[in-house]
């Protein structure tokens, strides 16, 4: 059975989406998607909800 991780943004630009992504599938999580939460008087997202999933019978981590 999987485990899920959600990791929040408050900042979102290309750099924290890029060092996300590569500190956890580092660590072997495996990116599952990513949801953004627009606000109505911007065009860029104001948080980003970065998805990730672990089948514990590839790699044990906490």
């Amino acid at each position: 059975m999987p485990t899920y991780k959600v990791i929040e943004l408050g900042t979102v630009t290309e750099e924290a989406i890029e060092e996300t992504l590569n500190e956890w599938t580092a660590k072997g999580w495996r990116f599952d998607g990513m949801q953004f939460a627009m606000r109505e008087s911007s065009r860029r997202p104001s948080m980003a909800f970065v998805l990730f999933t672990l089948d514990h019978a590839e790699k044990d981590v906490p």
